[in-house]
């Protein structure tokens, strides 16, 4: 059942992606020419006068998907063996690789998503079947252990990243559901507030660098602008867990009494154990690259020889950097410290920080908040429903619409105009009474259409270099963690059932993050203004002899005056 689900979100998205190339190509192709014959016209005439009248030498184009004949493929490259820059195919041809891809892939890795967060959201469905009341703990003890987790996560984010560059990820993925597994379903023996704190320790560790991870491992196989639907399929697979965790829980929790034991024992012990299999059958099953997919539950390889150069060559002519360090090619101190150093990297750690605490706290109380308004534990469960599905929805369609458009920030936008004025509504409602109204607005802010998987990928885009790009996505992705443990934080005891002082800081963040998106989008398009006027102030002569130096392209990475920045 979870395998059709992720089937069928992969092929609705591989659908929707192939009608949108298929519409686009000769359009894109259209304004590419446009766009050098612009360039040339903006040459000055003493360069036009030097150009030999029998031999017209073209401009250099910029733009990272421009850049595949000057940047070559280094020899430790997995797919090597498959490139060819003569090479050409047709779009029915490109669009089987992807479909082939979704399918293979893109399920599987939402499998492995649906996985994570049934140990991620578990924790919040035992709190309907009184967890806080048999272990004795507080809703301050809830969120020390919620902040205990997020740190123990955030601590293992770069240590991950740094064994997946040595191991590779058909090894280290796995390997981490397996632990967290087993973790999970350890936490069905919880007695008091240490073992609670130890178990939800143990599984931030086992789960940090998880997600970024997985992230890097997609680019493997998806072109830059085929990422923000496929991340958004990924996500939307945590809010299919988050339906199908609230029927399990709604059935496993009436298994209170049954050997002894309370519902939430079952919850943990079934789920944590559902979680390692999958784990165990993923370490089988998940290829070493795009040239490597033959594996022990997989006895043939998932592409012929025809599309693996499909494969190879599509990536590289979107990104070339994707060829120029192995998967298994270990990052150093210096690289770290060079994606740290990235100024155009600053204002999106910074969204990152901030954007997705106004919906945060609304979220993991939901269930505990209708709890408290007095609807049952069946009830509680079976109405958070309805935010998973209604964010699944608006993540698809802004991520669709937002690589249909190229566009990003005013995207990611949406989602804060969606949750400042419900915040407010929320804020608004007299205490008590309005339970349906009061369910319905937390129900609109928990199903907000959550921009993470347009965030992500723009990091991804806009970071020229395979090393740097695993870097840059796991800082974001400590720095998201360490806003949830902000807004883990936000909504006190002191301030229940209501938190009207909580909501009002809410929606001060939502204003603040507005303000960010609009800076960060303005020092990008700075960012490509500055580079576009050293660009045209060379000749033609002087751009082939910048984008003829090899060692400075692959050290430059976005540095570069012919890379342009997404914004």
């Amino acid at each position: 059942m979870l395998r059709s689900i992720c089937l069928a979100i992969s092929a609705f998205v591989s659908h929707v992606t192939s009608y949108v190339e298929a519409n686009t190509s000769r359009f894109s192709q259209y304004l590419s020419e446009i766009e050098i014959e612009m360039m040339e016209t903006k040459l000055d005439a003493k360069s036009l006068e030097e150009q030999n009248s029998e031999f017209h030498i073209p401009s250099p184009s910029v733009g990272r998907d421009q850049l595949f004949d000057a940047l070559p493929p280094h020899e430790s490259y997995e797919g090597l063996h498959r490139y060819d820059p003569t090479a050409n195919w047709t779009a029915k041809e490109e669009a089987a690789v992807v479909r082939k891809t979704d399918l293979y892939l893109l399920s599987w890795i939402c499998l492995m998503f649906f996985g994570l967060q049934l140990d991620r959201g578990n924790l919040s469905n035992a709190l309907t079947d009184d967890l806080l009341v048999d272990l004795k703990l507080t809703t301050n003890d809830y969120n020390n252990g919620t902040t205990i987790q997020l740190l123990c996560f955030l601590a293992a984010e770069f240590p991950v990243q740094l064994l997946i560059k040595r191991f590779g990820f058909k090894t280290i993925l796995p390997f981490m559901m397996m632990l967290w597994g087993t973790v999970s379903w350890a936490q069905a023996w919880m007695t008091d507030r240490t073992s609670f704190y130890i178990t939800r320790a143990l599984i931030g560790a086992c789960e940090g660098g998880f997600i970024p991870g997985t992230i890097l491992f997609t680019t493997y196989f998806y072109k830059s602008k085929e990422l923000s639907v496929r991340l958004a399929a990924f996500w939307s697979t945590l809010n299919v867990a988050r339906v199908i965790s609230s029927l399990l829980a709604a059935g496993i929790l009436n298994m209170r009494g049954v050997g002894g034991k309370a519902g939430w024992f079952w919850l943990f012990l079934l789920e944590g154990l559902l979680t390692f299999l999958i784990g165990f059958a993923s370490y089988f099953y998940l290829p070493y690259s795009a040239t490597r997919t033959k594996g022990f539950l997989w006895c043939k390889p998932w592409y012929t020889e025809r599309q693996e150069v499909i494969m190879i060559n599509r990536l590289l002519r979107d990104d070339p950097a994707k060829g120029l360090t192995a998967i298994r090619e270990p990052a150093r101190l210096r690289d770290v410290l060079s994606a740290w150093k990235d100024s155009s990297m600053w204002g999106l750690y910074l969204i990152g920080l901030v954007a997705y605490i106004p919906a945060t706290p609304v979220q993991s109380y939901l269930s505990l908040t209708l709890r408290r308004i007095g609807y049952s534990t069946f009830d509680s469960n079976m109405l958070s429903i309805p935010s998973a599905v209604l964010q699944i929805i608006l993540m698809l369609f802004l991520a669709y619409s937002s690589d249909f458009f190229n566009e990003r920030t005013f995207h990611c936008m949406v989602g804060e105009f969606w949750v400042l004025p419900l915040l407010a509504a929320l804020l608004a409602l007299d205490p008590g009474g309005v339970d349906w109204g009061r369910f319905a607005i937390t129900t609109m802010i928990s199903g907000y259409p959550y921009f993470h998987p347009i965030v992500s990928a723009w990091i991804s885009e806009n970071s020229f270099d395979v090393k740097k790009r695993a870097i840059t996505a796991a800082t974001y992705n400590v720095i998201v963690q360490i806003g949830s443990v902000i807004g883990s934080q936000i909504y006190r005891a002191d301030d229940s059932p209501y938190y009207y002082r909580g909501n009002k800081v809410l929606i001060s963040i939502s204003a603040f993050t507005l303000a960010v998106f609009i800076v960060q989008r303005a020092y990008l398009r700075h960012l490509n203004r500055r580079k576009q006027t050293t660009w045209e102030s060379m000749t033609v002569e002087e751009r082939l002899r910048y984008q003829d130096d090899r060692k400075a392209r692959e050290t430059d990475g976005n540095t570069r005056l012919d890379f342009r920045f997404k914004y």
